[in-house]
């Protein structure tokens, strides 16, 4: 029998990892937004930890209660389209060779699926940094691309794309982490989602931060922001490189837990 890559089983994956996602950036998207702002701004202007909730209420205070979900809409749609060509991705090369149970193969499938993600949906987490960060109030995700090309051309709308490839690691080593441990699980009895939350975090947590200064890279050079400070300032402060961390930490761990258990419904 013949596979296809369009099947009802990957389309449901590509389907209920893209609403996780979407349901863990909504809830928890003033978190992206300070650690964003955490990641590019050099005045540092958001004094203390950045999981102390005060600071999110100085942002507000300053800037106003909109400020913490500027942008949203953009994002809620570029990580859509993401999550979705990941997953489907991820998912369609398992399907296409469904004897395997290996995870080393599982990582090798998360390389490949988040490098076709990262070349697809580059230019969408450009504008969509570029709107957090500058205040362009663009409204729709095409007048944000039409704007950065005309202003900086291809090379803007890729901007950041380099570290965006070396951070496939990320998605690849927390599947990876994540499929070891619930075949684990799973052998052991264990199928329900407390236990998919569980190994999701695992997984995440060991995946950012290992990747994490890639990341703080990669939101300099899709906001168009010089990395000569950040390494300046690492001389004196090695950690500086980690800015940001522990806002990115909560938000996506709480953020892959959420589809993780969507995810093991279906497996």
């Amino acid at each position: 029998m013949t596979r296809s890559i369009i099947s009802y089983e990957t389309l449901v994956h590509a389907m209920a990892g893209a609403t996780g996602s979407v349901v863990g950036m909504t809830v928890f998207y003033p978190l992206d937004i300070l650690r964003s702002r955490r990641q590019v701004d050099e005045a540092d202007k958001l004094k203390g930890s950045s999981l102390d909730l005060r600071v999110l209420v100085q942002l507000a205070n300053d800037e106003g209660i909109m400020s913490l979900y500027r942008g949203l809409a953009l994002v809620l749609q570029s990580l859509s389209v993401s999550n979705f060509v990941y997953f489907y991705s991820f998912d369609t090369l398992r399907w296409l060779t469904p004897k395997s149970n290996s995870a080393i193969q599982d990582l090798m499938f998360g390389i490949f699926a988040g490098s076709i993600n990262v070349l697809i949906t580059s230019p969408l987490w450009v504008v969509n940094t570029r709107m957090k960060l500058e205040k362009n109030n663009y409204t729709s995700l095409v007048e944000g691309l039409r704007d950065v090309y005309k202003k900086e051309g291809m090379h803007g709308l890729w901007s950041g794309t380099v570290p965006s490839l070396l951070l496939v690691f990320n998605p690849a080593i927390q599947f990876m982490v994540y499929e070891a441990l619930k075949r684990k699980l799973m052998s052991a009895g264990y199928s329900d989602n407390y236990a998919a939350f569980l190994v999701g975090a695992i997984a995440k947590v060991i995946a950012t931060n290992l990747t994490y200064p890639l990341q703080l890279i990669q939101s300099r050079l899709r906001a168009g922001t010089s990395l000569k400070p950040l390494f300046r300032d690492m001389k004196s402060k090695p950690t500086t490189i980690f800015r940001g961390l522990e806002a990115k930490l909560l938000q996506t761990v709480i953020n892959v837990c959420y589809f993780c258990s969507i995810k093991f419904c279906y497996l």
